[in-house]
């Protein structure tokens, strides 16, 4: 039996008095870490203007002056009430979110309705408390290019220079693009003035935000839709361009402005793209900076929808960027040739559908992994060739109707959002 003198008990409670105080003091300073830890990267997540309290979700948007492309005309008109009909019913929803997409040619072919159709959508977007990004959006480029689909960049940035051939292929696999891109992201394209392209976007798109960041409804700009790379050394003059892009626009706006992933998105590409590579393209000035991607298609276990993603993903950790899924649905491609005459994977509009269980599991991938927003593709008066690529359709009375693929997606936001759409 062991007996200890009282010198000895107290030496021992004296012992376990120090331990205890230093197991308090040692949880204190562990607890004072974490709140500074939850503080700091609170801080650094608000300094890169992703909103921990808020998702915007919704949908995708054209017009009809904003969206009219230079080489032809859109056939179908457009309601005179339709984007107070369509913020109305995208309100009704829960929605709080649209991106709305415009095109520089656009502008350059109808300047006046252009901007007098901004200040239509803007002022529905206040009514019904919407919050809108404009898009400065391309399509294969230029419908200098692909008279038949692209629209994008004014005809003014091609039409002088031999190189630049009309009608001859504004995607990704065509020569006269590559080398128009190649030029650009060089900043060498030029006007007859001299004056060099990135000025003049940033002189449009300054135009742009004269024009609504007055607005309530306004959230912010997308600097430009998903620009071609074809050479590993352009992921650093796209930085550059990003870089300059933001420093021209802060000079008259706080709000959001939102760089794009770029295509060709070929995981086995020479253009050789990676995480690091895609980290590059963020602008020097990251402050109120999102990071906009596509993803059309699950990103089920083991799927290249998944690969592409953990892509983004890793870029988005890389830079401490939110990232934005500004466009999303669910399409089948396959191997065809199109207008332009190349092979190329296209989508099949008549394979191409989204079920209510896929658009839930879209809806809570997102949300799982934090993202800033996401806005399905789309909501379009002009009717589609893929079932699933439009929300509503369009009577000859103007009024919108809408289908089974805004009541999926409306279940899908409130099964995942049910409480901040109450808010």
């Amino acid at each position: 039996m062991l007996v200890f003198t009282l010198d000895q008990m107290r030496s021992i409670s004296l012992t376990r008095d120090v331990i205890s105080f230093k197991l308090v003091l040692l949880v204190v300073i562990l607890s004072l870490l974490l709140t500074y830890s939850f503080i700091l990267n609170s801080f650094i997540l608000n300094s890169h203007g992703q909103q921990t309290d808020q998702i915007f979700y919704g949908v995708n948007m054209k017009g009809y002056h904003t969206s009219m492309p230079q080489a032809r005309t859109i056939g179908s008109i457009m309601p005179a009430n339709y984007f107070d009909d369509s913020f109305k019913l995208i309100s009704e929803a829960g929605m709080n979110h649209v991106r709305f997409v415009f095109y520089w040619e656009s502008y350059e072919r109808d300047p006046s309705n252009f901007m007098l159709e901004l200040q239509s959508v803007a002022q529905a977007a206040d009514k019904y408390n919407v919050n809108v990004i404009y898009d400065n959006h391309q399509f294969h480029t230029s419908s200098w290019f692909n008279p038949q689909r692209g629209t994008g960049f004014p005809s003014f940035l091609f039409q002088d220079n031999p190189a630049y051939p009309a009608g001859n292929g504004g995607g990704t696999k065509y020569a006269p693009a590559k080398a128009w891109w190649t030029d650009w992201w060089n900043r060498a394209v030029k006007d007859t003035n001299g004056t060099d392209g990135w000025t003049l976007q940033a002189e449009f798109l300054k135009k742009i935000v004269g024009t609504l960041d007055s607005h309530k409804s306004t959230l912010g700009y997308e600097i430009l839709s998903e620009p071609q790379v074809h050479n590993v050394d352009q992921w650093e003059k796209i930085g550059k361009f990003n870089t300059f892009m933001v420093n021209e626009l802060r000079k008259l706006t706080s709000k959001v402005l939102i760089y794009s992933m770029n295509i060709p998105i070929d995981l086995k590409s020479p253009i050789n793209l990676i995480p690091e590579n895609l980290a590059k393209m963020k602008p020097q000035n990251s402050t109120n900076i999102v990071f906009k991607i596509s993803i059309y298609g699950l990103p089920t276990e083991s799927s290249y929808q998944q690969q592409k993603f953990n892509t983004f993903l890793q870029a988005s950790n890389i830079t401490g960027v939110p990232i934005y899924v500004g466009e999303w649905n669910n399409v089948l491609r396959e191997q065809t040739v199109n207008e332009e005459g190349s092979s190329v994977f296209e989508i099949n509009p008549f394979e191409s559908d989204i079920t209510q269980e896929q658009a839930n599991l879209f809806v809570k991938t997102f949300k799982d992994l934090g993202i800033w927003g996401l806005a399905y593709w789309k909501w379009d008066f002009v009717s589609l060739d893929t079932p699933n690529f439009n929300l509503i359709s369009v009577g000859d009375n103007g009024e919108i109707t809408t289908n089974k693929y805004y009541r999926q997606l409306k279940i899908a936001l409130e099964s995942n959002f049910g409480n901040q759409q109450n808010q």
